[in-house]
């Protein structure tokens, strides 16, 4: 929620021009979202409100900061200046907050988290209630999507934190590794290798393999993992966001799939002799909480990788 407070007083011809932190605030978030109705539900006030403080922040700049005629609404060359230094000022503003509750040993707030499909289904009801029970004080709000999307949400400041593959987000969003996860293939029991316990990458017949849909980040690391892009056969393609889908498909078919180690123990017994390791050292990605720059909440994020080291049960 936005929150009212001065921010600097300037005297100009014997009158006081106040920019608020409120009003940079409004203006992050209508910059953020590229709507004015939509940042003002965001920040719980009326558009009309929220309209009057961006214009008397930009009559006291005297420069506009928003291109109202574009849709989505878009930072000025002048705006894209000053958002920098908001989103500095900001993060400064609320880590006083964040010291003070420190001081107090006291870790509140809220935290929005963002979490890839194939981590979700398989940990987060694992640390969920065990985060909850341990920081009430904390709002936790989770959202499940794609490494692209995430990465465009946190560097927008609409979610603060994410559980990603380790090393997707880029050099302006900063990752703590958790743990490995490692791969293994999922074979059908009709496929050659079904016999076999381990497994070579070169073992495996590329028109066999069966992927994640474009968009989900362990494609790309299965795709760079087996160094070939030209996986499908002409007589048969499937691709899906999710993993259990392809494991069906592998089981009423000739094929294969990749899964990571956190969807093994969800495997029903009577499946359990179709999953066989793979032998090759960089079959793992690493799981790694994602924080974005401005975020400074640290004791919540700190709060956030402990639970899920404790409750994944992986050092």
């Amino acid at each position: 929620m936005c929150n009212i407070n001065y921010f600097y007083t300037f005297v100009v011809n014997n009158k006081y021009n106040v920019m608020t932190i409120i009003q940079l605030e409004y203006l992050l978030a209508v910059a953020n979202f590229g709507s004015f109705s939509v940042a003002a539900d965001h920040c719980f006030v009326t558009q009309p409100s929220l309209s009057m403080q961006i214009k008397a922040l930009e009559g006291e700049l005297g420069v506009m900061l928003l291109d109202r005629s574009k849709k989505p609404v878009v930072p000025t060359e002048a705006g894209e200046v000053v958002l920098a230094q908001a989103r500095e000022t900001l993060k400064e503003y609320n880590s006083i907050k964040e010291v003070v509750q420190q001081f107090k040993g006291e870790i509140a707030g809220k935290i929005r988290l963002g979490v890839i499909p194939t981590i979700a289904p398989y940990i987060l009801h694992k640390f969920i209630p065990e985060f909850v029970s341990r920081y009430p004080k904390v709002e936790l709000e989770i959202r499940e999507m794609q490494t692209q999307y995430i990465i465009e949400e946190l560097n927008r400041d609409r979610i603060d934190v994410a559980l990603v593959a380790g090393g997707t987000c880029g050099d302006d969003i900063t990752e703590y590794d958790l743990f490995d996860d490692h791969f293994y293939a999922y074979v059908s029991p009709i496929n050659t290798l079904y016999k076999k316990s381990n497994i070579q990458i070169s073992d495996i017949d590329m028109r066999e393999l069966i992927l994640l849909s474009v968009g989900n980040c362990m494609r790309d690391q299965v795709l760079e993992l087996c160094q070939s892009r030209s996986l499908h056969p002409a007589r048969y393609y499937f691709e899906s966001g999710s993993l259990d889908t392809l494991m069906r498909i592998v089981d009423c078919t000739n094929n294969i799939t990749i899964i990571p180690e956190m969807a093994v123990e969800y495997i029903p017994k009577e499946r359990a002799r179709q999953v066989k390791s793979l032998i090759r050292g960089a079959s793992s990605r690493k799981i790694s909480l994602a924080v974005r720059r401005t975020y400074v909440k640290l004791s919540i994020v700190e709060a956030l990788q402990k639970t899920i080291l404790d409750c994944v049960g992986k050092r």
